[in-house]
């Protein structure tokens, strides 16, 4: 909770809505087939806390939380489409993969190879924010939840955030490219487990300065990482929501502070 008596919240847009979850609970709304709006909300899977207090490992924890809450909101919203469920972004997935394959068997130099393959793996994740209302809703998340910290309302909020995961992107590239790098100089017989390690490195690194950057946010450097983010945001993940998109993004925020205070007075 931050001084001002807000709660940290955090996100994720669905196909059809999206989910929002506090420190404690998290909270869905999608909008169903028939035009109405289905909503559920519970208790969020944790890890130890002391590990959440490790540098660099709390940071592949929190992604593993994130994860380990998707079964979470399928089983209570069985309605809610998921970002990656649509059969053109499992084929981009697919060819994703073969191309990182392909690149590591040709000539290129490790650290280009490692470069294009971070790129390569971030294609399923554009088709996926470009086709139907994922980024509207996208920018619907943000725009809730930026409302619900200034005390303003949805619709006149900026659809850009600056706690959105698109500011790890930047970090996780330079060191996804550099620890892969570093991998392909291992033995053989050792290079699949650098390059799981070296994978696991670059998260927990990314999600570091992720922190620091919220940390120092006004800092000179802080701006300068955020860039990437903020661009990325307008180009490609957000788009400003229409009315039907933010009445979801509503139900879901309402949802959701009602679950905290719920858990707070059990």
């Amino acid at each position: 909770m931050s001084d001002s008596g807000t709660l940290r919240l955090g996100g994720m847009a669905l196909r059809n809505g999206l989910l929002v979850h506090g420190p404690s609970s998290w909270a869905a709304a999608v909008r169903l087939a028939d035009g109405s709006i289905a909503v559920a909300s519970g208790r969020k899977p944790r890890l130890p806390a002391a590990l959440l207090r490790v540098p660099f490992a709390r940071g592949v924890g929190r992604v593993a939380e994130a994860m380990a809450l998707l079964p979470t909101v399928r089983r209570g919203l069985p309605g809610a489409r998921l970002p990656f469920e649509d059969k053109a972004v499992v084929i981009a997935m697919a060819l994703s993969v073969a191309a990182q394959s392909a690149l590591r068997r040709s000539s290129v130099s490790p650290a280009r190879t490692e470069l294009l393959s971070a790129l390569a793996a971030m294609v399923p994740s554009a088709l996926a924010l470009r086709s139907g209302d994922l980024a509207g809703y996208h920018g619907a998340e943000h725009k809730a939840i930026g409302a619900y910290e200034t005390g303003g309302a949805a619709a006149a909020a900026s659809k850009e955030h600056a706690r959105c995961g698109s500011h790890l992107i930047a970090p996780l590239l330079a060191g996804t490219a550099a620890a892969q790098a570093l991998a392909a100089r291992v033995p053989p017989e050792s290079r699949h487990a650098a390059r799981a390690a070296g994978s696991l490195a670059a998260l927990g690194m990314a999600v570091e300065v992720f922190g620091w950057m919220e940390r120092h946010r006004g800092s000179r450097i802080s701006r300068a990482l955020e860039q990437p983010g903020f661009a990325l945001q307008r180009a490609i993940a957000t788009t400003e929501p229409d009315e039907r998109q933010l009445e979801v993004a509503d139900r879901a925020l309402a949802a959701l502070l009602g679950a905290e205070q719920r858990a707070l007075s059990a």
